[in-house]
């Protein structure tokens, strides 16, 4: 019986941390876009990266730690010729997965028709992965950082491995292009 237990809890914890990266199954867009960008850095690749980072090369100290908690960093970008390339039906099977318990949305953006989103994941209390979901009429940007990550380490990451500047999330001044 304990076995058993043990063997049901095992597969629990890993479907749960199966669950914790998102799908991101956007190739039907990859084909409508003018231009588009597929980034999916696993854990082995972020720990390939981190060898690149050294103490003394990077611009941001944190940098590295920052990477090293990191299980994944995926982004999903898509520029159009025109407007109406996409829709929003086009976000709802990832915005089904940010409704997944542990899943809270703290930001949420719109003007006319551009906007964005923010949620965080929580495991015991602490932050366990970020999902930004971006949009204008001629781009859309879905950036998911499974890990232990703070809104300031997403602002230290902007720029870097395809991620978008966020220094609205860690209070700086924010700049239209």
């Amino acid at each position: 019986m304990k076995r058993m237990l043990y063997s049901l809890l095992l597969c629990a914890a890993m479907a749960a941390s199966a669950s914790a990266q998102l799908k991101l199954n956007l190739d039907h867009l990859a084909s409508k876009a003018s231009e588009s960008v597929d980034i999916t850095l696993d854990a082995s690749m972020l720990q390939l990266a981190g060898r690149f980072l050294s103490d003394g090369k990077s611009d941001d100290p944190k940098l590295k730690e920052t990477v090293g908690k990191l299980k994944g960093i995926f982004v999903r970008n898509f520029e159009f010729a025109s407007p109406g390339a996409y829709s929003q039906s086009d976000l709802q099977p990832v915005r089904d997965q940010l409704k997944s318990p542990g899943w809270i949305r703290i930001i949420a953006a719109q003007e006319k028709d551009e906007g964005a989103e923010i949620y965080v994941r929580t495991e015991q209390g602490k932050p366990a992965g970020i999902a930004i979901l971006a949009w204008e009429p001629k781009e859309l940007a879905i950036v998911h950082l499974d890990g232990p990550v703070s809104l300031e380490d997403l602002a230290g990451l902007g720029g870097k491995f395809g991620i978008p500047n966020v220094p609205a999330a860690a209070g700086r001044k924010v700049t239209k292009k």
